[in-house]
């Protein structure tokens, strides 16, 4: 079996449970923070519904300067929908599910660099990569997603068992 028949199954199963968890963010509570050092509602989700797209551009790319030039990256205007973000979030799944079926072992060996401003941070192999900053990342702020609906009495769906709202516990 190759690492992309490897991984594909496991990115399918992280997005879709990202997706019931970004269906449940009301534009009402978008600019909803549960600190002052935190981001809002919009800003997490928004990043979570970005992380696939991030499969697609390590497989096709060998780095990414987050500052080329010295020149913070723009990052993308946030939703102003939840239909927007969920729209978005499908068509990076979308590219990254193509992407992935179509990468061969010998490109998910090869490096990839996270630079800033020509430094770079670190290096990895594209396949690991994909494990860490793409399915690992995702759960990880899909996780605090699932806190701040909480945090606002919204239900936080099942992911890897019943929650509190879906299957009882």
């Amino acid at each position: 079996m190759s690492m992309s028949q490897a991984l594909l199954p496991e990115f399918e199963q992280e997005m879709a449970g990202t997706r019931k968890t970004l269906e449940r963010v009301p534009e009402a509570k978008f600019s909803w923070k549960p600190h002052a050092k935190s981001g809002s509602m919009v800003w997490l989700a928004s990043h979570v519904a970005d992380i696939p797209s991030w499969a697609t551009m390590i497989i096709q790319n060998d780095s990414l300067d987050m500052e080329p030039g010295g020149k913070k990256m723009e990052m993308p205007p946030p939703p102003k929908t939840t239909k927007e973000m969920l729209d978005k979030f499908d068509n990076h799944v979308k590219e990254a599910k193509a992407a992935i079926a179509g990468v061969s072992d010998a490109e998910l060996a090869k490096p990839w660099s996270l630079l800033v401003n020509g430094q770079t941070l670190f290096t990895m192999p594209k396949g690991i990569c994909l494990r860490t900053w793409v399915l690992s990342h995702n759960v990880h702020h899909r996780a605090q997603l699932g806190v701040y609906l909480r945090l606002n009495d919204l239900p936080v769906p099942s992911l890897y068992g019943p929650s509190a709202d879906e299957g009882g516990m």
